[in-house]
């Protein structure tokens, strides 16, 4: 693989660190401004609408500069808005902070993921894509538990102050070691919309939405589902979300290999396995030990599903790319505002902390039936063209003369 998908790693874990840390700092951040847990997981709610909306914004926004500079301003707003979430006197300026740092997240895994697609052979672009992914995932091994623990131990500011610095890091990882990147040329928006009018892309995004957000539906709430339902002790959070996060690396690697290979079985597999996991851990998150095991599982059921459907909405866009893959990483952030809510509501009528989890089963069914919609509908398709090809050679046997009649002569042309 490149050097220069290092530094797309890079930048994709102090992203993925950002935004996942909140998720164990949420109890500490909600006793600061006097919130309750549900109120404070508008933190997470507001940076996936945030990433929504920045994500065909920003890369629209793209298409004037190169890919390296763009890349380089959006991990500069990374910055600024962790810095604001940090210094933040009242809830509604964090809040704005997290909005302002996730503005820059879709866009730039959607232009790192063309840019990283671009960068090898087109049987490895999935591979490739994963590599990026990565950094997200390790972020959950390393970033997220030391920010958890930073926050547990000096408080949650601090913790912000040095995702800003994991920011810079990152910008001097793109700066150093991407190759220049030249200007998108012939982008039109009217032409990157069209990718919008395939069904296929629209039902993978829709995937996307449904899968990833029955991930969130359980974890976005899992430090207060873990020690009031399951009796973990405060500090053992920042175990288990190591735990979650090496799910994620081992997942996503997974998912990058098979994607190239059967991704649309990849999908099924994952999806129908996640949907059933994220059932059972109603019941399993009383045990300590059988809830370590299945937090293992969402994650690295959950991140199998990020190469394929970021490489299924690559495939189906062919044409017009960028646009449609900084889309679809809005997509999983949109699944993840979705199933923070939801979650939140359920919790909030008084269904307990393990009611998200019944969510998070039902959004990954669904995900699961568009799935097998999209396969269905794509071999019919497939069908569909065999025979229209077909139909050739037999119109041409039929033109051809039988027995006892004369042929008749037809001048070559070259």
């Amino acid at each position: 693989m490149p050097l220069a998908l290092l530094a797309l790693a890079i930048g994709a874990f102090g992203i993925g660190t950002t935004e996942f840390v909140i998720m164990g700092l949420l109890p500490e951040v909600a006793a600061d401004y006097g919130v309750s847990i549900p109120t404070a997981g508008f933190l997470v709610t507001g940076y996936a609408l945030g990433v929504v909306l920045g994500a065909p914004l920003m890369t629209v926004l793209g298409t004037r500069i190169s890919r390296k500079r763009m890349l380089m301003l959006l991990m500069g707003l990374f910055i600024a808005g962790n810095v604001i979430s940090a210094v933040a006197p009242v809830f509604g300026v964090m809040l704005a902070g997290r909005i302002v740092a996730s503005l820059a997240h879709g866009a730039f895994f959607g232009i790192g993921a063309v840019v990283a697609a671009g960068l090898v052979a087109p049987a490895k672009k999935a591979g490739a894509i994963a590599m990026m992914f990565t950094g997200l995932t390790v972020a959950n091994v390393v970033g997220v538990p030391l920010g958890t623990l930073v926050g547990q131990n000096f408080g949650w500011r601090t913790t912000f102050f040095v995702v800003a610095g994991l920011g810079v890091l990152g910008l001097l990882g793109i700066a150093k070691l991407l190759p220049e990147q030249p200007r998108p040329e012939g982008v039109r928006l009217r032409h990157e919309l069209a990718a919008f009018r395939n069904v296929q892309v629209l039902l993978a995004m829709a995937m996307t939405v449904l899968g990833f957000g029955g991930v969130f539906a359980a974890i976005t709430y899992i430090t207060p589902m873990m020690t009031d339902v399951a009796g973990f002790a405060d500090t053992s959070v920042t175990w288990l979300l190591v735990l979650f996060g090496l799910g994620m690396v081992g997942g996503n690697l997974i998912g990058g290999r098979y994607a190239d290979r059967r991704l649309m079985p990849m999908l099924y597999v994952t999806l129908g396995s996640l949907a059933v996991v994220l059932t059972l851990f109603t019941f399993t998150a009383h045990n300590k030990i059988a809830a370590a095991v299945t937090i293992l599982l969402i994650g690295a059921l959950g991140f199998a599903t990020v190469p394929p459907l970021q490489k299924r909405v690559l495939d189906q866009a062919a044409g017009a790319p960028t646009l449609a893959s900084a889309v679809n990483i809005g997509a999983f952030n949109l699944g993840n505002a979705l199933a923070a809510w939801l979650g939140g509501i359920v919790i909030a009528s008084g269904l307990g902390y393990t009611a998200p989890n019944w969510v998070g089963g039902a959004l990954a069914a669904a995900a699961l039936v568009l799935a097998i919609v999209s396969g269905s509908l794509e071999r019919r398709t497939t069908a569909r063209g065999r025979l229209a090809a077909g139909s050739v050679p037999a119109a041409s046997a039929a033109s051809t003369p039988s027995a006892g009649q004369e042929p008749v002569s037809v001048p070559a042309h070259r």
